[in-house]
């Protein structure tokens, strides 16, 4: 196990830079989620860790070492990727041996680490098959296999799931989790995915342009965005994000939109009272109320556990997840109410949140 340090990584392509002197740590021991959108550098910036491409400036430091100039097998790393990366002719155990018989460990030390990392992951009952005779989620759990029995410092996955189908998906993630709680090795985890950062993270990146927007636990990300980037990327449905001037009215907050249209706001807000913002609200926050304002349903999407409404109240397009089981139909007008405590205002500019 180590800690690995990033320190104002850069990464230049000829003259077009991707990385812009990003800085992050992860903890030994730590299981790190870089998140974000496609080709906002997250991938590129696993890369420069695992030593698949050279950093164009700043540190990388894993344990107490600079491996900046290293080679990938000098780096004590290892890496999942995302299309398995098996040897077809090979068996499940002379795949995972692979890397062991390489660095000519004895036999004995490579049957026993290999039917260790097999226990784990419970392939040892397939370890004399071949990878096509093997399901996505087996291929998958051998690549981790292969990666285990090196006893890295830091494993590194990039978009491990993204081939899988949902169902597998879910179970893998609960699967690396598993893995990661039982190993207590320091990983950096991949993925445009903000469900398997959510569920997977002890601390989430979020990057965006080859910048990070924001560091912190998943539910701080959740309940503080730092922008209405982060806000409307991090949750599913996406954050409603609603244009409009901080007013009081009848001794209340309120934001004034589209339509002469009022929304609640906190008490709090009054601070911000004759600006303009942009309020933020997660689909959960929003109710039906009889107090409420008019919303024509546009689209209804029953989940199971709760209800999707996809609504216009003038012409704001609103999503709205609510947990009761409704008799309601396309084109019908309901009464909608956002819960004001958990409000978020941004600046309609910048982005940055204010409250």
């Amino acid at each position: 196990m180590a800690k690995l340090t990033i320190r104002n990584a850069v990464k230049r392509y000829g003259a077009l830079e991707v990385l812009h002197g990003v800085s992050v740590a992860a903890q030994d021991g730590e299981f790190v989620v870089l998140v974000g959108p496609s080709g906002c550098g997250k991938s590129t910036l696993l890369r420069m860790i695992a030593g698949l491409e050279s950093i164009s400036d700043g540190e990388i430091e894993i344990g107490e070492r600079i491996v900046n100039d290293l080679e990938p097998n000098e780096r004590d790393i290892a890496m999942v990727f995302q299309s398995y990366a098996l040897y077809p002719h090979m068996t499940v155990r002379d795949n995972m041996a692979f890397s062991l018989k390489l660095a000519r460990r004895s036999r004995q030390e490579i049957e026993q680490k290999v039917n260790d990392a097999a226990g784990i992951l419970d392939l040892s009952a397939l370890l004399d098959r071949y990878p096509r005779q093997l399901s996505g989620g087996q291929r998958q759990r051998v690549a981790m296999g292969r990666a285990i029995v090196r006893n890295p410092a830091v494993f590194l996955f990039d978009e491990p799931l993204s081939n899988l189908d949902a169902k597998l998906r879910v179970q893998m993630r609960t699967e690396i989790k598993t893995l990661h709680q039982r190993l207590g090795t320091t990983m950096v985890y991949v993925t445009h995915d903000q469900m398997e950062a959510m569920t997977m993270a002890d601390r989430i990146v979020v990057m965006r342009g080859g910048d990070i927007e924001q560091i912190g636990s998943p539910l701080e990300i959740y309940d503080q965005p730092a922008n209405s980037f982060v806000a409307g990327f991090i949750g599913s449905p996406s954050m409603n994000f609603i244009d409009g001037e901080v007013v009081e009215r009848n001794g209340a907050v309120e934001l004034q939109a589209a339509e002469g249209l009022h929304w609640p706001l906190p008490d709090s807000a009054r601070a911000y009272s004759g600006k303009a913002v942009q309020l933020g609200i997660r689909p959960e926050h929003i109710s039906i109320d009889t107090d409420g304002l008019p919303a024509k349903i546009i689209v209804i999407e029953p989940t199971g556990s709760d209800t999707h409404l996809q609504l216009q109240a003038g012409s704001q397009a609103i999503v709205a997840a609510v947990r009761d089981r409704l008799s309601v139909s396309p084109g019908q007008s309901i009464p909608l109410r956002i819960d004001p405590v958990k409000a978020h205002l941004f600046d309609p500019s910048s982005g940055q949140r204010l409250h």
